[in-house]
């Protein structure tokens, strides 16, 4: 149940709403080609993916993209009344806003290579000050025109392109302009020798962890783990034969987090260490 809501249009668009929901709720907000900024206030939210359930509680927030994340909001177990104040960004509106160039976080990411659609970002002060300035609007719209919305637009930009979450953030936003859909196997292959766990390679794919692992076997015959492992020790071993690079810097570039971990996975994998698998290789 909606108990109050107000909103701030821009360029004929809704911009920036605020909103309470009284529980229990269900709330939607339309598909179209946009990306929205989620800002609990007071309260909490649970946001529905495949399978799994995302809480948002006071003072954190969660960035969808909106072409390919689900739209609705539900209420957790809290009695409580949950405010959300939601920022909207239009493509459109963004390339009117900045006329010469986009900003860097608006741009494609050429390091990232993931389908990721959605990301919850931490309790963070200056994004809950940017939150307390928009307030004052909402109470007092005799106030608002459309310089003060474009000003408050490209603030709240450049306070996500500043959270230690910007480089998901950047693929998010950047999807608006470069809409890019990898396959399941080229993000696997990207992130094969990177230190990435399980649960985010999941994310990375945009699926729940159960899927992704139902998904990974029909593909691979394998279970993520054994399948990722092996690969890496394979790649491990064609460097200890063919390059004098020291083990502990060939287990860092496989993947493996510290030596002794690689150590132990690479002796039962060859049944043998990696420095006497080296040695074995010279000799020959």
């Amino acid at each position: 149940m909606i108990e109050d809501y107000k909103k701030m249009e821009l360029f004929g668009k809704s911009l920036m709403q605020r909103i309470v929901l009284k529980p229990p709720f269900k709330y939607d907000f339309p598909v179209a080609e946009q990306a929205c900024f989620l800002f609990v206030r007071q309260g909490a939210f649970a946001y529905h993916i495949n399978d799994e359930s995302i809480n948002i509680s006071t003072h954190y927030a969660l960035l969808l993209n909106c072409i390919h994340s689900a739209q609705q909001l539900q209420h957790t177990q809290s009695k409580n009344s949950c405010e959300v104040v939601i920022v909207t960004f239009h493509p459109e509106i963004l390339k009117k806003v900045y006329d010469r160039e986009l900003p860097l976080i608006l741009q494609p990411s050429q390091k990232l290579i993931t389908n990721k659609s959605s990301e919850k970002i931490n309790n963070d002060f200056l994004i809950q000050k940017y939150i307390e300035g928009l307030l004052f609007y909402f109470e007092n719209p005799t106030l608002v025109n459309e310089d003060i919305l474009i000003l408050k637009l490209k603030e709240v930009i450049l306070l996500l392109s500043q959270t230690q979450n910007a480089a998901t953030i950047q693929v998010i936003l950047s999807q608006l302009f470069s809409p890019t859909a990898y396959t399941f196997k080229q993000i696997i292959e990207a992130h094969l020798f990177s230190q990435v766990s399980i649960e985010e390679l999941a994310q990375q794919t945009n699926m729940s962890l159960s899927s992704f692992k139902r998904e990974f076997s029909k593909l691979y015959n394998d279970t993520p783990a054994n399948y990722i492992r092996t690969k890496k020790l394979e790649k491990a071993a064609e460097l200890l034969r063919a390059s004098d690079e020291r083990i502990t810097d060939i287990a860092f570039n496989c993947g493996f987090n510290d030596l002794a971990n690689f150590t132990k996975s690479f002796s039962e994998k060859y049944h043998t260490t990696p420095t006497h698998y080296r040695l074995n290789q010279i000799a020959k």
